[in-house]
């Protein structure tokens, strides 16, 4: 179980992620059932190495924020609390929206994991 942290009256998370094993914790992710992909701050993940390369798709994501174009990494494992993914894709791109977050947790990762969100107890366990 992971306690939610309300903020603006937004719900946020923070994740670990481990990119050829590098291990990198990130705070503040927006809990977003409207978003179906996972986004991650380029410049937190430029901190272990995670980097743009020449041979990467770019892709463009929009959403109420406006529109941003990204790229996508399979990371070696994505996890919230005790609940991970193995080889899970994220998209990656500059998180600019305003305020304090460093990406989004999105339907991907909520919907593979069964995650369940009760806003009365600000938890979010996993079936």
């Amino acid at each position: 179980m992971m306690q939610l942290i309300r903020r603006d009256n937004l719900l946020f998370i923070p994740v670990t992620l481990t990119y050829q094993g590098m291990i990198l914790e990130v705070a503040d992710l927006l809990v977003d059932t409207g978003s179906a992909t996972t986004l991650v701050a380029a410049d937190r993940l430029a901190e272990i190495g995670l980097l743009p390369a020449p041979d990467d798709n770019l892709y463009t994501i929009r959403g109420v924020g406006g529109t941003e174009f990204v790229f996508a990494r399979r990371v070696d494992h994505f996890s919230v609390g005790e609940r991970s993914l193995s080889d899970f894709e994220v998209k990656i791109g500059e998180v600019d929206y305003g305020f304090g977050m460093n990406g989004i947790l999105g339907m991907d990762f909520l919907y593979r994991t069964g995650a369940v969100i009760d806003l009365k107890k600000m938890t979010l366990t996993f079936s």
